[in-house]
């Protein structure tokens, strides 16, 4: 069977130890993840950044 192209990744807030998780597709974005969204903890919008699901 083939393997999928969607992948589970951590994103990880620059600011605090808060972290989203979210799908990407492996096969079209092969760098690391990087996106500003907001962080409850801080209470701002920040950058979060690809990390792996431990």
């Amino acid at each position: 069977m083939a393997k999928q192209p969607t992948i589970k990744i951590r994103l990880n807030s620059s600011e605090s130890g808060y972290f989203y998780v979210t799908k990407k597709n492996s096969r079209e974005m092969t760098e690391k993840m990087r996106v500003r969204k907001y962080d409850p903890v801080v209470r701002k919008h920040v950058e979060f950044v690809e990390g792996k699901i431990k």
